[in-house]
């Protein structure tokens, strides 16, 4: 059954290992140039990063992003769902291979491959990203490079890739036995791979550890501060927490309860030439301070990446598991 399964996937599994051998073969040749500019200029290195580096910074991110939505789709969805839309799973089940044999050795052999396939690609990227990600967690002023705890970045550091990978696996496994048909399930696979990918960081992950919180005085002498929505809603910027991620944050009252943002403030910063001048922006600011307005802002420190990491780890093999339960009950109670 090993061999047989190893046969049934190997032409994707050796186009997705040359890819990611690829990759892996132009980070080791350009990382150590990467690592010794930030040995020499240390936080300031995001401002020295050379175009085709941060090209290749970008590349790196995205490509671990797409593998587990790759495997989900063309791993794990055809997997079983090509056997069962040509009826070719009755020959093994009719050679004395029991049905749960049958699905535990393909869930085995393409989660261990899955996991190791997004394992490599972001243990490459992590270590050639370290030196940009460290110049960034230390306070390295730039708009062009993700700290690790931004959403995006997150996703492809560290071990959550490997999690999210075998989740993908799984997943496209368990739509294949319900659809029972390759492309429906691929396309299925991928909308909710992608649904949960928006959905953990959006509503979950800063609830699997503990955030901080601090309170901002408003004013042009107090943190960076923009709006949005046309002056209905004031922003605060945590320059001097680096690598933070800023999960919320409210507009305070004199008596320190939320309050939206009074009509004065919008009404301060129209002008009839067009946008305020940093100066009558400050004034605006002086003004919404002295009425006794702060940010209150509730944040993940750049300290809480491995807890939020081995935390979301968990999440995602959690539900990898569950849905091998459901597997292995669907195979025997409903699959014919």
């Amino acid at each position: 059954m090993i061999w047989l399964t190893w046969r049934q996937f190997r032409t994707q599994a050796a186009v997705l290992f040359a890819a990611v051998a690829a990759l892996a073969a132009t980070l080791a040749v350009t990382g150590p140039q990467l690592a010794d500019l930030y040995r020499t200029a240390g936080s300031g290195l995001v401002d020295q990063v050379s175009g085709s580096d941060r090209t290749l910074y970008y590349t790196g991110l995205l490509a671990v992003l797409a593998v587990p939505a790759v495997i989900g789709m063309f791993w794990g969805a055809p997997l079983v769902s090509r056997e069962l839309e040509t009826g070719t799973h009755y020959l093994a089940w009719n050679q004395g291979v029991t049905r749960t044999r049958w699905l535990a050795t393909k869930l085995a052999l393409g989660a261990a491959a899955s996991m190791a396939a997004a394992g490599l690609t972001s243990l490459a990227v992590s270590w050639w990203s370290s030196p940009i990600d460290r110049a960034v967690d230390g306070g390295g002023a730039t708009d062009t490079y993700f700290p690790r705890l931004d959403p995006v970045a997150f996703a492809a550091r560290g071990v959550v890739p490997m999690a999210h990978a075998a989740f993908a696996f799984v997943l496209g496994v368990a739509l294949g036995l319900v659809v029972r048909r390759t492309l429906p399930a691929m396309v299925t696979t991928f909308a909710l791979y992608a649904a949960v990918q928006i959905a953990v960081p959006t509503w979950i992950r800063s609830h699997l550890a503990a955030a901080d919180r601090t309170t901002l005085p408003i004013g042009p002498d107090g943190a960076p501060i923009s709006i949005q929505d046309g002056a209905e809603q004031i922003v605060a910027h945590l320059e001097e927490v680096p690598g933070s991620w800023v999960v919320s944050q409210q507009t305070l009252d004199a008596a320190g309860r939320p309050a939206p943002v009074p009509s004065s403030f919008a009404d301060c910063l129209r002008t009839e030439s067009g946008p305020p001048t940093p100066q009558q922006f400050d004034g605006c600011l002086a003004d919404l301070g002295a009425q006794g307005y702060t940010q209150r802002v509730t944040y993940q420190p750049a300290g809480n990446f491995w807890t939020l990491q081995w935390a979301e780890t968990g999440l995602h093999l959690g539900l990898a598991l569950a849905l091998t339960g459901f597997c292995a009950w669907w195979i025997r109670r409903r699959a014919t």
